[in-house]
C-alpha cells in the first residue's frame, strides 16, 4: 500500500515481537487458552518459554484431543502434565482441571503436590466421572488458599490439620465428606465469604459458624443445616430435597439464625416429599419478621399444593420491606396434588393481608400463572397493598387464547394502590 504522500511505507520490524515488553507478553498470554498460550513459542526465541511462567492454568480435554483422536485421552492428559509440571517456573496462583470425560487419571496427586509446593491461591478440581477422587495429604497444605471448588471428590483431613484461614470462597459439590467434617471445614476458614454446598447425602446436622460470611448456596436435606453464627448473610439460595416440618417453630428456625438476609431465593424443584398435614405447622407470619429481606425469590412453587401456598404467604406476608418480588409458579398437568388447597383458605387471603403494605415494592414478576383463584387472589393483593409498585410482569402458562384473555380481563381491573403500577401481561 502507497500513502497519500507517494511514499512507500516501511514494513514493520520482523523482530517487533521479541521488543514487546515481558509485561505485555504476559498479558497477551494471559488471555489465550492454554494450548495456545504453548503454540506461540514458536513465534521467536523470547516467546519460547513465556508460556511457562503464566501464573493462571486450565487443563482440559482441548489440550490434548485431536481430530482423529489417535491418542488414548489419559495419555494425553499425562503427556500435558509430564510437561508442564517439568518446564513451568515461577508462582501459579490459579490452577484450574477440568476433565470429567476421563476414565480414569492416576496423575493427579503429583499435580496437587506439585501446586502444593508454589503457594496457590485458586484451585479449581474437576476429577473424572465414577469413583470419587480422594483427595492426597499434599492438599491440605495448601495454606494459601483463597478460593477453592472440588466436585466428585472424597474428602477426609488429617488429624492435625486445622482448615485454610485465608480462604474466601468455598464450592463443594457432589463432594463425599462427612457432616461432622464439612462443619469443622467451614468453622475453621474465618475469612469465609462466599459458601456452595451441593450435597443430598448428608444424613447427619451440618452445623457451621461462619462469621463472615455474604452469601450461602445449599442444595441438600434442609432439615439437616443449622447456621450458628452468620451475622453477614445477606445473600441466600436453598434447593431443598426434603422439606418435612414436625411444628411451626422448625420454619422459624431457619430464618431467625440469618438476620442480615437480603435476598432469598427458594426452589421447590428438588423436594420430593408428602406433604400432608404439613400446612397446619405453618405460620401466617415467622415470629420474627425478615426485616432486611428486599428480593424474594420463590421457583418452581406448587401453588395448588396447600402447604406450598401456606409456606410462599407466609415468607411474603413476613417480609414488610421487600422491593422485588419473583414467582415460578409449577402447575402440574394432571392437577393432583397431596393437599389441595381448600376453598376457605383461598378466601382468607385477603384477609391475612389486611394489616399490611409494602411501601418499597417496585416489581413483581410471576411466571407461568394458569388463572388459579390462589394465584389471582395474590396478585390482586399485591396489586392493592403497594403503593410504590411500578411494574408487574406476568406471563401466562400456555392456554386457550379465551381463557387467556378472561385472565387479562379479570387482571386489568383489579384495584391499584400505585397510579404509577404498570401491568405487562406478557404472552409469547
Amino acid at each position: 500500500m502507497i500513502p497519500s504522500n507517494g511514499q512507500k511505507q516501511g514494513l514493520p520490524s520482523p523482530h517487533v515481537l521479541s521488543n514487546l515488553p515481558e509485561s505485555v507478553i504476559d498479558e497477551i498470554l494471559m488471555r489465550l487458552p492454554l494450548r495456545d498460550a504453548v503454540r506461540t513459542s514458536i513465534l521467536s526465541k523470547k516467546w519460547r518459554y513465556n508460556w511457562c511462567r503464566l501464573p493462571q492454568l486450565k487443563l482440559d480435554q482441548t489440550l490434548w484431543k485431536t481430530v482423529e483422536d489417535l491418542i488414548s485421552p489419559t495419555i494425553g492428559f499425562t503427556n500435558v502434565l509430564c510437561h508442564l509440571l517439568t518446564l513451568h517456573t515461577g508462582p501459579i496462583t490459579k490452577f484450574t482441571l477440568d476433565i470429567p470425560d476421563l476414565k480414569s487419571c492416576p496423575n493427579i496427586h503429583h499435580l496437587i503436590y506439585f501446586l502444593s509446593r508454589y503457594d496457590i491461591q485458586h484451585f479449581v478440581l474437576k476429577p473424572p466421572l465414577g469413583d470419587q477422587y480422594k483427595l492426597p495429604s499434599s492438599f491440605f497444605t495448601c495454606l494459601q488458599l483463597r478460593h477453592l471448588t472440588l466436585h466428585r471428590c472424597l474428602i477426609r483431613s488429617p488429624p492435625l490439620f486445622k482448615g485454610f484461614d485465608r480462604l474466601i470462597g468455598l464450592e463443594l459439590i457432589e463432594v463425599r465428606i462427612s457432616s461432622k467434617l464439612v462443619g469443622s471445614l467451614i468453622s475453621h476458614c474465618p475469612l469465609l465469604e462466599h459458601l456452595v454446598l451441593e450435597n443430598d447425602k448428608f444424613s447427619d446436622l451440618i452445623e457451621f459458624s461462619a462469621p463472615k460470611l455474604r452469601s450461602f448456596f445449599f442444595i441438600g436435606n434442609i432439615n439437616f443445616l443449622h447456621l450458628k453464627n452468620v451475622p453477614l448473610l445477606s445473600k441466600v439460595s436453598y434447593k431443598p430435597t426434603s422439606f418435612f416440618l414436625e411444628a411451626e417453630r422448625d420454619l422459624a428456625e431457619i430464618f431467625e439464625s440469618i438476620p442480615a438476609l437480603e435476598n432469598l431465593c427458594w426452589n421447590q424443584d428438588y423436594v420430593e416429599a408428602d406433604y400432608v398435614g404439613q400446612a397446619e405447622v405453618i405460620p401466617t407470619r415467622l415470629p420474627s419478621s425478615l426485616n432486611c429481606l428486599k428480593r424474594l425469590c420463590l421457583s418452581w412453587v406448587i401453588l395448588g399444593e396447600f402447604v406450598v401456598l401456606s409456606f410462599a404467604l407466609c415468607l411474603i406476608r413476613s417480609s414488610p420491606n421487600l422491593e422485588e418480588i419473583e414467582i415460578e409458579v409449577c402447575v402440574l398437568r394432571d392437577e393432583i396434588y397431596y393437599e389441595p388447597v381448600p376453598r376457605d383458605a383461598v378466601d382468607e387471603i385477603p384477609a391475612s393481608f389486611s394489616n399490611m403494605t409494602f411501601n418499597h415494592l417496585r416489581t413483581v414478576k410471576i411466571y407461568n400463572v394458569a388463572g388459579t383463584e390462589a394465584e389471582m387472589q395474590l396478585i390482586k393483593v399485591l396489586l392493592a397493598k403497594s403503593p410504590a409498585l411500578v411494574r408487574m410482569l406476568i406471563k401466562p402458562r400456555r392456554m386457550k387464547d379465551k381463557k387467556s384473555l378472561k385472565v387479562l380481563a379479570e387482571i386489568t381491573n383489579f384495584p391499584r394502590a400505585s397510579s404509577k403500577a404498570h401491568v405487562v401481561y406478557n404472552v409469547d
